[in-house]
C-alpha cells in the first residue's frame, strides 16, 4: 500500500512513500554500510516513471525496487529513464545493470566522465583508491591495514558510459504537454566531481542527492580522480545552492522533511567549526592530517578515531586532509612535504 511520506518513522523501511504530487519515495538495501539504504525517487513521466538515482546492483536492492513499480502499477519496462545524482556505487550501478535489460536512457553528470574512465581502464587492479592520499596524510597505517581487507570483486559491466551526461543548467523534462515536470540540473562538486542536484522549481523541490543530507555531512572526495581540494569545491557548492530558491529537500539518505536552505545552514557552519577545531590542533602541535584526526571527536558520538572502524577511519583521516588543504588555501597554516609525507605549521 501506498502511503504519505511520515519524516518521524524510520526512513529505511521498504515500501513506497508519497512525498509530493508525481513523486515517490523507494528506500533501498545497503548491506554492510552505515547509511543503511538509499533513496530513489519515481517521478511520473506521462506514461510511464523516471527513476532518480537507482540504487546498488545487487538482488535484494533490484526485487525491492520491482515490487515498489508493481505497487505503482509499473515494471522495469515502464522506467523510461534514470537520472543519477553521481557515479557511487549505490546510485548508478543498478541503472546500468537493468538498461542492460530494459534499455531505459541513463543520464549521468558530465564531471563524473574522468572517474569512469579510470574504472573502465583494461587490466586495472582492484587496488586501494585512496593510497597515496593516506599515505600523504601520514596513516601509512592505515594503507598497511586496508591491504590485508578482501577487495570484492567489481563488475565492470556495471560502469559503462551513460547514454547522456547532464550539463550545469541543462532543463530535462519529464512527461509531456500541460503536465510536464521540468528540473534544472545544478552542478555541485565535492562530494564528487561530477554531483549533480536536480530543483523542480515549479514543485518546490529539490532532489538534493548526497549533496545535501538531513543528518550527515557526506564523504569528500572518495572517488578515483579526487580534485585538489574537494572541501573547498563543496563548501562553495553548498554556497551556490543556498543563493537559490529555497526547495523541500529530497535526500538519497535520510528522511525527508527539511528545507534546504535550513541544512545548507546547518552544514556550513558545521564545517566552519571543525576548520576551527583543525587548526587549534595545529597550533596545539600536531602536524599531519592523521595526528589532527586522532585529536577530533567524529559521529554525533563524539568517539575518537582509534574508536571507528577502519572505513571510518580511513574517511576520518581523508576528510581532516581536505580540512587542512582549505587552511592552507586561505593562509591559515603552511604545509611542507618530507618523505612523502605533508606536514602543517601556523
Amino acid at each position: 500500500m501506498i502511503e504519505d511520506d511520515d519524516p518521524d518513522r524510520d526512513w529505511t523501511t521498504p515500501g513506497v512513500f508519497r512525498c509530493a504530487p508525481g513523486v515517490h519515495r523507494v528506500p533501498l538495501p545497503l548491506p554492510n554500510d552505515g547509511l543503511r539504504a538509499v533513496n530513489v525517487y519515481a517521478v511520473a513521466d506521462g506514461d510511464g516513471w523516471t527513476l532518480i538515482d537507482s540504487g546498488w546492483a545487487l538482488d535484494a536492492a533490484r526485487d525491492l525496487l520491482a515490487a515498489a513499480l508493481a505497487e505503482l502499477g509499473a515494471g522495469f519496462a515502464d522506467v523510461h529513464r534514470f537520472l543519477v545524482t553521481h557515479v557511487h556505487r549505490d546510485h548508478y550501478t543498478q541503472a546500468v545493470a537493468l538498461r542492460r535489460e530494459f534499455g531505459m536512457r541513463v543520464a549521468l553528470g558530465r564531471g563524473e566522465q574522468e572517474a569512469l574512465e579510470i574504472l573502465n581502464r583494461p587490466g586495472r587492479a582492484e587496488s586501494l583508491m585512496q593510497a597515496a592520499r593516506l599515505r600523504r596524510a601520514g596513516a601509512a597505517e592505515i594503507v598497511e591495514r586496508l591491504a590485508g581487507v578482501p577487495v570484492a570483486p567489481r563488475d565492470p559491466s556495471n560502469w559503462a558510459l551513460p547514454d547522456e551526461w547532464i550539463d550545469d543548467g541543462d532543463e530535462i523534462a519529464i512527461g509531456t504537454g500541460a503536465g510536464t515536470r521540468r528540473l534544472r540540473a545544478v552542478a555541485t562538486p565535492g562530494h564528487t566531481r561530477g554531483h549533480v542536484v536536480l530543483a523542480d522549481e515549479a514543485g518546490d523541490l529539490l532532489f538534493s542527492g548526497d549533496h545535501v543530507l538531513p543528518r550527515i555531512t557526506p564523504s569528500i572526495g572518495l572517488e578515483p580522480a579526487p580534485p585538489v581540494s574537494p572541501l573547498a569545491d563543496f563548501l562553495t557548492s553548498l554556497e551556490l545552492v543556498r543563493k537559490r530558491p529555497d526547495a523541500a529537500m529530497l535526500p538519497a539518505h535520510g528522511p525527508v522533511g527539511m528545507r534546504v536552505h535550513e541544512r545548507v545552514d546547518e552544514l556550513i557552519a558545521h564545517h566552519g567549526a571543525r576548520l576551527d577545531a583543525t587548526l587549534a590542533a595545529v597550533r596545539e602541535g600536531r602536524a599531519t592530517a592523521h595526528e589532527v584526526a586522532a585529536v577530533l571527536p567524529w559521529t554525533r558520538r563524539e568517539r575518537r578515531l582509534a574508536d571507528l572502524d577502519l572505513f571510518n577511519a580511513m574517511l576520518a583521516t581523508l576528510e581532516t586532509a581536505a580540512h587542512l588543504e582549505v587552511l592552507a588555501e586561505r593562509g591559515a597554516v603552511s604545509r611542507t612535504g618530507q618523505d612523502g609525507v605533508d606536514y602543517y605549521r601556523t
